[in-house]
């Protein structure tokens, strides 16, 4: 039996960083979810690891919407940061217009993963005063100080700070983002607002001309759009510490301990595997341009990349394969002697994706042209299997969002689809039931696909967009694939099969698989 709230929802649980258990989630206010997750700095094209907190929060959204809740999703975009204006120096650009562009290729990945538009999407630019507010505030209350116009905040004046990342005050003085002025208080002091250098962009403030501090955008920006206290704070783990752990100590030294997120969610890293004949040459924990054991090959790890090799709803397929809140090894499959050849890289796990989700509209398709034929029953009686599913489905992403257990569902009802078809199903189902329970799979698959993200495209166009990346990543002479199939049109028009049963086999032999269905033949590349 699912517990259910005393509205009659589902109980949905979270696991809480700051608490380190999954506890229920409990709104602020009935029948609506705030969240607030950190978005990139916009310096470069995103790699995997990046790619990975964008699904997994649209799949917290799509859920909770699912489950009737209405979600305010806000994410922010720091478009002015030293990374970006060191970049933009050194390819003469203006920061701004810099920034800008990275913005665009963002999107153009953020759309491609198959992820919904959010609710709010701020520019760090466009909120300095806002930031200089909260920073006026801070020194107000003791919490920050001036020096030679910058300001940092005191994490001596706050007595629960380290309480998020659960380390003690000397490890997080160690690890704290070092800021190049030298002169703060504490190495553990981070910077509000920073003074501004020569050519830099500034803004004016009370303090001098300058730009906001990394972590004091989110606050500002979180505290605007949905209050001093909402509901969920998400990103990837390695924000945990610092941004995550100053953005509470601002915040809440501004408004209380009670004040921020109430439940902080973090995604786990992607880590690397180069692996090469069943061999692993090397590994990594973490996705990093600084490893020097994975630059030579960071050109396999960017998002781009994998999206033109597979799509972006195989790289999607993927990332939700794992539970978010677990490590990820993507392997990176290259010869030693060829590291920079795109023709010579694999990437198994997304290959492996791509053939699931190849089956998976392969299904859909089926179930559209069997339906096509097929009038709709009235309700009644469908077929065990069929029922039920689609709630187990929902169940597994009310406990913490369990994305693994939730896809087994969705590709148990894709067989349960294929067996119908091919009448595979003992006993033999009366027609009527079987008729029944066609329609409710599409149905109950057409809902899971919303929440889940996956195989709402329309069949015949993502499996042509399909064969055409397989085409180009394998190298095939799409010319003479298409006169083969010309040819066995014809010979199938004059009935003359044994010919047709030579070219399907000679495409075979190029890796193209032909199936005749009743609309018509179909092609795909094969595995």
């Amino acid at each position: 039996m699912h517990a259910d709230t005393p509205a009659g929802r589902p109980i949905i649980t979270v696991y809480d960083t700051l608490q380190q258990r999954k506890v229920p989630l409990q709104p602020l206010f009935p029948d609506e979810i705030r969240m607030y997750v950190c978005g990139p700095t916009v310096y470069d094209l995103a790699h995997i690891g990046n790619a990975r907190p964008l699904v997994a929060f649209d799949v917290v959204a799509r859920h909770l919407r699912a489950r009737g809740y209405r979600v305010t999703f806000v994410r922010n975009i720091t478009d002015v940061d030293d990374k970006i204006i060191n970049r933009a120096r050194e390819v003469g650009e203006d920061p701004a217009a810099f920034a800008e562009r990275w913005t665009r290729e963002y999107h153009a990945d953020y759309q491609a993963l198959n992820c919904l538009s959010i609710d709010l999407e701020l520019r760090a630019t466009v909120h300095i005063a806002e930031m200089q507010a909260q920073i006026t505030q801070l020194i107000e209350r003791g919490m920050a100080y001036e020096i030679d116009g910058s300001v940092y905040f005191s994490v001596s004046q706050f007595a629960s700070y380290g309480e998020l990342s659960k380390l003690p005050l000397e490890e997080l003085r160690a690890g704290a983002r070092k800021e190049l002025e030298g002169h703060k208080r504490d190495a553990a002091d981070f910077a509000l607002w920073k003074a501004a250098k020569p050519g830099e962009l500034a803004w004016s403030s009370p303090w001098g001309q300058g730009r906001p501090g990394w972590h004091i955008e989110c606050s500002a920006m979180a505290q605007k759009y949905l209050g001093p206290r909402f509901d969920l704070h998400g990103g990837g783990i390695d924000l945990r510490f610092p941004h995550h752990e100053n953005e509470l100590a601002q915040s809440q030294g501004i408004h209380g301990p009670d004040s921020f997120a109430q439940y902080w969610l973090h995604n786990g890293f992607i880590g690397f595997r180069w692996v090469h004949k069943d061999q692993v040459l090397a590994e990594g924990s973490k996705i990093s341009k600084s490893d020097e054991k994975m630059r030579f090959m960071y050109h396999a790890f960017v998002a781009r990349t994998c999206i033109e090799r597979h799509g972006g709803e195989a790289v999607r397929l993927w990332l939700l394969t794992t539970h978010y809140r677990n490590p990820i090894a993507f392997d990176v499959d290259m010869p030693p002697e060829d590291t920079s050849s795109l023709a010579a890289l694999r990437l198994p796990g997304l290959e492996e994706a791509e053939r699931r989700l190849e089956y998976a509209y392969l299904s859909l398709q089926r179930l559209e042209d069997a339906l096509a034929t097929l009038k709709p029953e009235p309700p009644g009686t469908v077929l065990a299997e069929a029922d039920g599913w689609l709630e187990r489905l929902s169940q597994a992403l009310d406990d913490d969002f369990n994305t693994p257990v939730a896809l087994a569902e969705w590709t148990a009802a894709l067989g349960l689809v294929n067996r119908i078809l091919d009448n595979k199903l003992l006993p033999v189902p009366a027609k009527d039931v079987r008729r029944r329970t066609l329609w409710r799979l599409a149905a109950d698959l057409a809902r899971a696909g919303a929440v889940l993200g996956l195989g709402k495209k329309p069949t015949a166009a993502w499996l042509a967009e399909h064969r055409s990346r397989r085409v180009k990543v394998r190298g095939l002479d799409e010319a003479r694939i298409a006169e083969l199939l010309r040819e066995r049109s014809v010979a199938r028009q004059q009935k003359d099969f044994a010919r047709s049963d030579a070219l399907r086999h000679e495409l075979l032999a190029l890796d193209v698989e032909v199936m005749d269905t009743p609309t018509g033949p179909r092609w795909r590349v094969c595995d």
